[in-house]
């Protein structure tokens, strides 16, 4: 029997969203499961280009019906929007066949987001005919000297005297590098200084002032290395100059660092279906391997964390679609998505991972990809300790000083989410507000690791009132990151509720979500007390932060006949 909670090829009908989008979907997978396992594995092995799938892609308008905002759009094109839910929706089935598909999509959106934003009325049109042509785009920000730090970009724009410029200057770490028909670059002017020197433009990949250097990742995924010598670059390819262009790449990555979670939620359900349909019909001493209780606790945890993934992520959605010049709480839950969901898949690959061994590495399952790309997510669009820092600057209002909101429903409705690319300043983040956060748990007092987490959420506001880092600790990132982890549970533990009155999650499954993040929390304040920088009062804080999750062998039990059931239930097609 199909689990309602994961996503299965066989059974998957998106029935929630409007017909094309439902077909759409549908015929993804389906080209999925007909190109065959076999294949899939040995393109990722072998590093052969996404060429298959980028033309079945053009073929079905996939990119350009789900990337081209509606206000980019033909008047007869009305299924063509951003919409963050049916996108959602795609970053999952792409991260469950394999992630080298998920990011050529990813570094699209991304090159799409400067563009988007621009007042550049011959730049949006060519980027929407380029769409509908299939082609892929890229994001030209990272430097191999400095990375994504674009303070110091050393991609120079001369005046041609003619109103133009003349680009030169190499980007590092820029995917679909190779085969991009527009490249959002970012650089400086020669003639300005400071940040009125700024610019976005956009390049084209096979012009013969692009020279594509090399593909700095042995993978399919082709992460490339471009240099631009004398590139002209006229008015026309002008998407952004000065502080506008600063606030153009920050908010782009708002945009696609949310994309992260959702391909881990994918990569984490196909391995899911490997590893629990493995150890269930391996016999050892006897016994399926699924027979000994820390196997069992092993699966449980890494099913329950994966729901709690899909929750959070679901609810995010909302956030991100009702967002607004009045309301951008979103600022909190993407880098919550980004950095929260996705090292939560590397948990929930790593208790697979242990339970099923040596199988893991073997080359004709996706689990040996899974295990090596899930590490990837994190990394990307910023590293956890960026996101973990950013999350911190919320912390105190949201703990301490919420606002009244209008109910957030779900958003599953077909509306183009054009805010996105209208956020504004890229700053003002100690100004956004929330929601109190409390009711929220309150409706689920009745769960006995649900009010165990609740006093350790309470303990931490007892925390920013009474043992906040001083100025001098303030310093020490090392000792924040440690306050950041046990704060973005709290707001991970919030939205996984919200979602859950929304849709009526199975309340055992909930119950022992909380448990584990009961644990989390207690191993995080361990953290906390061990640090050096640690003052005595904060030490004793942590200590007394600690707690023991509730144990409730029939409600594990019914979860773990849940995990059970996944035994068998998808297998790719060969």
């Amino acid at each position: 029997m199909a689990d309602p909670l994961l996503f299965n090829p066989h059974t998957y009908d998106p029935a929630h969203f409007d017909p094309e989008t439902r077909r759409l979907l549908r015929a993804t997978v389906d080209w999925f499961e007909a190109r065959g396992k076999r294949r899939i594995i040995e393109d990722y092995r072998t590093r052969a280009w996404l060429g298959d799938f980028l033309a079945f892609a053009a073929e079905e308008g996939l990119f350009a019906t789900f990337l081209t905002p509606a206000s980019a759009a033909g008047e007869t094109e009305g299924d063509k929007r951003w919409d963050t839910a049916r996108i959602a929706a795609l970053n999952e089935i792409l991260g469950f066949y394999g992630l080298d598909y998920w990011y050529a999509w990813q570094v699209t959106i991304l090159g799409l987001g400067p563009v988007w934003q621009s007042d550049n009325a011959a730049a949006r049109a060519r980027a929407a005919e380029l769409l509908g042509q299939g082609e892929v785009f890229a994001f030209g920000l990272s430097e191999k000297t400095h990375g994504a730090d674009i303070y110091s970009t050393d991609m120079l724009l001369e005046p041609d005297g003619e109103g133009g410029f003349r680009a030169t200057g190499s980007k590092y770490y820029i995917g679909n590098g190779n085969a991009a028909g527009l490249v959002s670059v970012f650089g400086r002017r020669t003639d300005v200084e400071g940040p009125d020197g700024y610019v976005f433009f956009a390049a084209d990949s096979r012009h013969p002032d692009y020279h594509l250097v090399k593909n700095v990742v042995d993978s399919s995924k082709f992460v490339s290395e471009f240099r631009l010598e004398g590139y002209p670059v006229s008015a026309e390819d002008v998407l952004h100059t000065g502080r506008a262009a600063f606030d153009a790449a920050l908010n782009t990555v708002n945009v696609g660092k949310f994309n992260l979670c959702t391909a881990s939620i994918g990569i984490c359900e196909h391995a899911m279906y490997e590893a629990v349909t493995h150890a269930h019909n391996r016999i050892l001493y006897g016994r399926p391997v699924t027979a000994f209780p820390h196997v069992r606790r092993e699966l449980t945890d890494a099913y329950v964390r994966l729901v709690g993934m899909k929750a959070f992520s679901d609810r995010a959605v909302d956030y991100f679609r009702t967002a607004g010049p009045d309301d951008r709480r979103y600022l909190l839950f993407n880098p919550m998505t980004k950095m929260k969901v996705t090292t939560e898949g590397e948990k929930v690959i790593d208790l697979m991972w242990d339970v099923i061994a040596a199988k893991g590495f073997e080359k004709d399952n996706y689990f040996a990809e899974a295990a090596v790309e899930i590490r990837g997510l994190p990394k990307l669009e910023g590293t956890v300790h960026v996101n973990l820092a950013l999350i911190l600057k919320f912390m105190r209002n949201h703990l301490l000083d919420p606002v009244a909101y209008e109910p957030v429903p779900t958003r599953l409705d077909a509306a183009d989410d054009d805010f996105l690319f209208r956020q504004g300043p890229a700053r003002g983040l100690g100004s956004v507000r929330f929601h109190d956060w409390r009711p929220t748990f309150d409706a689920y007092g009745h769960l006995a690791n649900v009010t165990r987490f609740r006093e350790q959420a309470d303990a931490l506001c007892d925390f920013v009132l009474k043992a906040a880092p001083d100025e001098e600790q303030s310093r020490d990132l090392d000792l924040l990151l440690a306050v950041g982890q046990l704060f973005a549970l709290v707001v991970h533990g919030q939205l996984v509720l919200e979602q859950a009155a929304l849709t009526g999650l199975d309340e055992d499954v909930l119950d022992e979500l909380f448990a584990v993040l009961v644990r989390d929390f207690s191993a995080y304040a361990v953290e906390l007390h061990g640090k050096d920088s640690a003052n005595e009062q904060q030490q004793l804080w942590a200590l007394g932060a600690v707690r023991r999750p509730v144990v409730d062998e029939a409600r594990s039990a019914r979860v773990w006949q849940r995990v059970e059931a996944l035994s068998g239930a998808y297998e790719m097609n060969p």
